[in-house]
């Protein structure tokens, strides 16, 4: 039978080979010339043993995946998480293009709800920290309501006075420091300051495209707490989606928060820049406009509201005349800002007119938080209630009476309200109908201080010092750092585990000894509580972020509890507000310092879409 040229059998090469073979040493049956084969390997010496099995070894490796059909391949490489994909394009370069296919890294960033962006041309602020001294104007937090078992009578919405003779000597006491710590305000390494007489800090172009308004106002909803996380924005151009590299650049950010590889800049320090806040500053949100600029608005006891560039670290934008005292809460959201005082309003501002939407002037003592979405604005006070309206008409909706002491902190997820009180307590209600659904009693063994909710996870801070994050669907997951709290353990996972943890090695805190912890990097050395009231608390997709009266800010696991990071040296004085999104921390407080912990230095950043 003549052979078909244009058809070879894969071995077929190897078995004519070994069938000429076969005929010259007089020897057809295969088993013949195997046990002749092995005959004379046994008469060679080791060494020849060793070069005839690397020449051997080509021929006895087969790439079964590799042969498969192409569709058949990559079904099998998409069940491999991302480390078994790394691991595999390291085998062959048919190993290679398989494990790079898109459709594997675009499926593990839909899972952690990564998402592509085309970047825009805006650049993140970059300048170092300088430190020096900060002199507290006042002892009070305004922005904290008195818990039902404080000792101390409530002031109420009065100011405190500040004597002018010892402001002044305080006043110099600083200059001098400043002088000894070779600090100037001249010298500050930030950008060029506007003229702080320029109308220019009061008047902006519209940010938004033309003619996008409107759609705009219309988008998927999303979580709004205290604070929310949102996006930030980098360098390039135009770019073709890469899962692999947005799936990559994700897991190196969250390896810099666990590692605190961080780059510490103020935007802003006492008397700097000129036209900046003049007193305390209390409140502070993230907002990404729709063309992709993203800018801070922080609120402070000057009774202003400033909106700041992060990309030129200058003030664009200076809201005043909404309140007669201290601005204590802040939550922007599709085009509108809210704003929340110790006058007892709501205002509610228009940032594409830039002008006022709104002023609400129902509570009868000082409005301490305020958050709101596509429906409704919720509001508490230290007149321990708290109101609903409709958004954006903002027709009163429900008074919700229920709590002992004043309301310190409320947050939205879905249809739900969180409340928290000064009473210890958590009250859960319905969005839509006003009833109060549950209470969780004695939360905190003192006044809950700070709220973030995404359902059915929601996240406190207290003044008894501690955190505590509940599972409300179910109460026996979740975590505190308190001991009296007991929750079943965390299931161990790999993206637990540091880089640097041996393997098989237990998770435990460095610090407290707990075995049901993130393993605790060499680097942290703050204790793993906060020793002071916790002001500020926010839920991120990986970690918890907290801010205190101690003066620190602390990352934590988001599911064992462990601590990942303690932040110290940024603040003078006691920490009011923070947020965060996925490459940063931003912080503020009674020394008038903001302050941007970025932990996408040296990273491009620009293609992430940070909600």
């Amino acid at each position: 039978m003549l052979a078909d040229e244009g058809y070879m059998e894969p071995d077929g090469d190897v078995n004519t080979a070994s069938s000429t073979t076969g005929r010259l040493l007089g020897i057809d049956s295969v088993d013949e010339r195997e046990e002749l084969a092995y005959r004379l390997l046994a008469s060679l010496p080791r060494s020849r043993l060793a070069a005839i099995q690397r020449r051997i070894a080509p021929h006895l490796q087969v790439d079964i995946v590799g042969s498969l059909p192409l569709e058949v391949s990559l079904q099998i490489f998409s069940h491999l998480e991302y480390e078994t994909l790394l691991t595999c394009g390291l085998v062959s370069k048919r190993w290679q293009a398989l494990a790079n296919d898109q459709s594997h890294w675009m499926r593990l960033c839909h899972e952690r709800n990564w998402r592509w962006r085309q970047p825009s041309r805006i650049h993140p602020l970059d300048s170092p920290l300088t430190h020096h001294d900060g002199v507290n104007d006042s002892d009070d937090d305004e922005g904290m309501g008195a818990s039902d078992d404080d000792d101390d009578d409530d002031n109420g919405d009065r100011e405190l006075l500040i004597n002018d003779v010892e402001a002044a000597k305080a006043e110099l006491t600083f200059m001098h420091a400043e002088l000894d710590s070779g600090f100037a305000s001249t010298a500050y390494a930030a950008p060029p300051l506007v003229d702080p007489d320029s109308s220019a800090s009061k008047v902006r172009y519209s940010v938004y495209p033309k003619g996008s308004l409107g759609r705009n106002r219309s988008r998927p909803p999303a979580r709004h707490s205290a604070p929310p996380a949102l996006k930030t924005k980098g360098p390039t151009s135009h770019m073709t989606p890469d899962y692999k590299l947005l799936y990559r650049t994700h897991m190196k950010l969250s390896n810099r928060f666990r590692t605190s590889s961080y780059r510490l800049s103020a935007l802003q320090t006492r008397g700097a820049p000129n036209n900046a806040h003049s007193n305390t500053i209390y409140c502070l949100q993230l907002y990404t406009y729709p063309s992709g600029l993203q800018v801070l608005f922080t609120g402070s006891r000057d009774r202003s509201v400033r909106e700041w560039n992060l990309s030129t670290g200058l003030v664009e934008r200076v809201i005043g005349g909404v309140h007669t005292a201290s601005v204590l809460s802040l939550c922007v959201h599709g085009g509108y800002l809210a704003s929340a005082g110790s006058d007892n309003r709501v205002g509610v501002w228009d940032l594409e007119k830039n002008k006022s939407h709104k002023v609400l002037n129902d509570h009868t003592d000082s409005v301490l938080c305020v958050r709101f979405d596509d429906h409704r604005l919720v509001s508490c006070s230290k007149d321990h209630t708290v109101r609903t309206y409709s958004f954006p008409d903002l027709a009163p909706q429900f008074i919700l009476r229920a709590h002992r002491a004043a309301v310190n902190a409320v947050s939205i997820s879905r249809n739900l309200i969180a409340s928290g009180s000064g009473d210890k307590s958590i009250k859960l209600w319905d969005a839509n109908t006003g009833a109060l659904l549950r209470t969780f009693e004695v939360h905190h063994n003192r006044g809950i201080a700070s709220i973030d909710f995404q359902y059915p996870h929601i996240l406190t801070g207290s003044s008894d010092k501690h955190l505590r994050l509940h599972n409300m669907s179910n109460s026996k997951q979740g975590w505190s750092t308190s001991s009296e709290y007991h929750y079943d353990p965390p299931e161990s996972t790999p993206a637990l585990m540091t880089s640097t943890s041996p393997p098989g090695s237990h998770l435990m805190c460095q610090c407290c000894g707990s075995e049901n912890v993130h393993l605790v990097p060499n680097a942290v050395q703050g204790p793993c509580m906060h020793t002071d009231l916790v002001r500020s608390v926010a839920l991120g997709d990986d970690f918890v972020v907290s801010g205190s009266y101690d003066l620190s800010i602390k990352i934590w696991d988001r599911q064992s509890g462990g601590m990942i990071a303690d932040l110290t040296g940024g603040h003078t004085a006691r920490i009011f507000c923070i947020g965060i999104d996925r490459t940063k921390i931003v912080s503020c407080g009674e020394d008038q310092r903001i302050c941007i912990w970025d932990f996408s230095h040296g990273i491009d950043t620009s293609f992430l879409h940070l909600l």
